[in-house]
């Protein structure tokens, strides 16, 4: 299956339906698409496949990080290029899947054409827009709930203890957000 100039894509997504539109629509860009819904499926496929690209979402089957993904295909092929997907962005996770070898860190709703041009914006190869815009406190409350969730492994009731608020309160904000 791996050929000269054939791009393979390694998709790792355990929504289904969002999996099957990303490969559908990759496969007409003229991507190879193989695709792994848990971390145990990725290295599966990596004993078979080689990728050249990898698109990996964040939390995996419940609590599962995507990001133990994101070093393991960086491991395996260290020129491969990865762009890790999220519904909870957050500065740390952000920071914490670029050093663990993804070129772009993206926040849901993401589409091909996003994911096709962070794959071809490796770092320094365009320049970045910077805006003036600030961040609002909606956003840092949501950073600092998705980094307390981390912290405990997205225990919704030890989260809630440590940020003060109560469980539902808490489970009221996710739902809005609707983390995935």
């Amino acid at each position: 299956m791996d050929k000269l100039n054939v791009k393979l894509l390694m998709l790792v997504e355990d929504d289904a339906a969002f999996a099957r539109v990303l490969l559908r629509s990759f496969e007409r860009r003229g991507y190879a698409v193989i695709h792994a819904s848990s971390q145990d499926e990725m290295q599966a496929l990596l004993k078979t496949h080689s990728p050249t690209h990898a698109v990996v979402d964040l939390k995996l089957n419940g609590s599962t990080s995507g990001l133990n993904c994101v070093q393991a295909l960086n491991q395996h092929n260290p020129a491969m290029l990865i762009v890790v997907l999220t519904g909870f962005a957050s500065i740390n996770t952000a920071v914490e899947a670029i050093k663990l070898g993804a070129c772009q860190y993206l926040a849901k709703p993401s589409n091909t054409d996003d994911i096709e041009a962070a794959f071809n914006h490796v770092a320094g190869s365009e320049p970045v827009e910077l805006t003036n815009r600030s961040t609002s406190i909606k956003n840092l409350e949501w950073e600092r709930i998705h980094e307390v969730l981390v912290e405990t492994d997205f225990n919704i009731s030890e989260t809630a203890r440590r940020l003060g608020m109560h469980r539902r309160t808490l489970a009221r904000k996710l739902e809005k957000q609707r983390v995935k």
